[in-house]
């Protein structure tokens, strides 16, 4: 369903490299996750699979699509989550899921499942008041309906559950298993270990722009020979920074 492909970024003509001949495979109903430091190239790489940002060199694919070559075809395809939602701050919240329905071709029929999900994530009652008004959470819960209104095939959510209350990040949780079940895919970058841990059914780890692991839980367990490792263990071991982190990691 996602396929990146020798995908290379540089920034200051070219002397820093943000991503690096990144090579990764997403499968159809898959609830992925994409782990990294600050700094690792995990934004970076989510902007340039949503075609806000061009890469320097490689090829990516949204269900055989390419977001270069094609890119209004590949966004009717996606949901997309940014890690700081961007609104037009006068309008209310109804006003803006109607302009994103608009911009996706949502017919009337369907968007009755508007308010349903905006009664999932508890935001029916402030859809009449402009999004300046909006807390953190309620921006993001927003930004969250605005991503799956249109029905898409794949999610990307740039560190979804951050300024989430406990009962949304809960039902988010939720809704993308559920999104998965249907044979659809999530891709997803967090810095939320347990969640990852208990959610994905595979985790790729960025590093300094690189892939440095892409696996399921227990395989990243049985290649470092932990078999009761977290997955916050193993993320430092990868990375190199279990010893920053302090001797309380080695029970």
């Amino acid at each position: 369903m996602i396929e990146l492909k020798n995908i290379t970024k540089s920034y200051s003509n070219g002397a820093v490299k943000a991503v690096n001949d990144l090579n990764l495979t997403v499968f159809e109903g898959e609830l992925f996750g994409f782990l990294g430091p600050n700094g690792a190239g995990k934004t970076t790489t989510i902007k340039m699979m949503t075609g806000l940002l061009k890469p320097g060199s490689g090829s990516i694919l949204l269900n055989g699509i390419d977001i270069i070559k094609e890119p209004l075809e590949a966004k009717k395809i996606i949901g997309y989550v940014p890690d700081e939602p961007v609104f037009y701050e006068k309008m209310t919240g109804v006003q803006f899921l109607t302009f994103i329905s608009d911009v996706f071709g949502v017919s009337k029929k369907k968007r009755s499942g508007i308010m349903e999900l905006a009664e999932y994530f508890e935001l029916d009652k402030s859809l009449g008041d402009v999004v300046s008004s909006y807390s953190h959470g309620m921006r993001q819960k927003l930004s969250i309906i605005a991503a799956l209104i249109h029905d898409p095939e794949i999610l990307i959510l740039d560190e979804p559950i951050v300024g989430l209350d406990p009962k949304a990040s809960f039902r988010l949780k939720e809704k993308l298993k559920g999104f998965c079940n249907m044979g659809k895919t999530v891709f997803f970058s967090t810095h939320v270990m347990e969640v990852a841990e208990k959610l994905c059914d595979r985790v790729g780890i960025i590093s300094n722009g690189s892939l440095i692991a892409s696996a399921p839980l227990d395989e990243l367990r049985k290649d470092a020979g932990e078999k009761n490792a977290s997955l916050e263990r193993l993320f430092l071991e990868l990375t190199g920074s279990l010893k920053e982190a302090g001797e309380e990691y080695e029970l």
